[in-house]
């Protein structure tokens, strides 16, 4: 299913609505696409759709492999187990986009905006997401082999049964923007959380110091229990 062109109203023409002469030519939108149209199994690949509106358009299935969506509006969109092999997202807005079974190997996803976007189970192996902002988004058992996630935004993250061979994780960053609180940088989107509970949450860090008093004392008392053994042992008639 292709999206049709849609042509101004020609330069000149009263009757038509047109600009008069010495106005401005108006620029027409080149995609028209109705807010939260079906393009289920659409075949869009290699398709030119650069700054298009496709605000909750349904794109379940569809092929966009290769497809330049760099600036577009995806936002709220059904992208569930569409192909995006290789497609141009840089500075998309994916914003709450349903992206759960896509293949996205490849894919241009710099500066993308995939704020609580849903991404269970997609293919993102080699995708190039620097920067982009990944707050909380749904990775659960997400591929991410050998994808760039330098300098992404991370707070609020969900990530479970991650593929991160190879991945380049350096620079992420959390931060509530909703807080007054330093940024803080990790290098590795497992553990942030943790980390960032760590630092902000004190009963976290009450946990923490009972498990780590409670293992000292354990240690302390095996150690005792072994050298009354090995004492034993020793005094044992052979």
């Amino acid at each position: 299913m292709a999206c049709r062109h849609l042509s101004g109203p020609q330069r000149g023409d009263p009757a038509k609505g047109g600009p008069q002469k010495g106005e401005p030519q108006r620029r027409e939108p080149q995609w028209g696409v109705p807010q939260g149209a079906d393009l289920s199994e659409a075949d869009l690949g290699e398709a030119d759709l650069s700054g298009a509106n496709l605000l909750d358009a349904r794109l379940s299935g569809a092929d966009l492999s290769g497809a330049n969506l760099s600036g577009a509006n995806l936002s709220g969109a059904y992208l569930s187990g569409a192909n995006l092999l290789e497609a141009r997202l840089s500075e998309a807005n994916l914003r709450g986009a349903h992206l759960g079974v896509a293949n996205l190997n490849g894919a241009d996803l710099r500066k993308a905006n995939l704020l609580w976007a849903n991404l269970f189970w997609a293919n993102l192996s080699e995708a190039n997401l620097s920067e982009a902002n990944l707050e909380g988004t749904v990775l659960l058992n997400t591929d991410l082999t050998g994808a760039d996630l330098t300098g992404c935004r991370i707070y609020g993250v969900s990530a479970w049964g991650l593929k991160l061979e190879r991945a380049k994780q350096q620079n992420l960053i959390i931060k509530n923007l909703a807080e007054d609180e330093p940024e803080i940088t990790v290098d590795n989107v497992e553990v942030a959380q943790f980390i960032y509970l760590m630092l902000h949450n004190q009963k976290i860090r009450d946990v923490i110091d009972t498990i780590s008093s409670a293992t000292g004392r354990v240690s302390r008392l095996v150690s005792v229990r072994v050298s009354i053994c090995l004492s034993m042992a020793t005094q044992w008639p052979r």
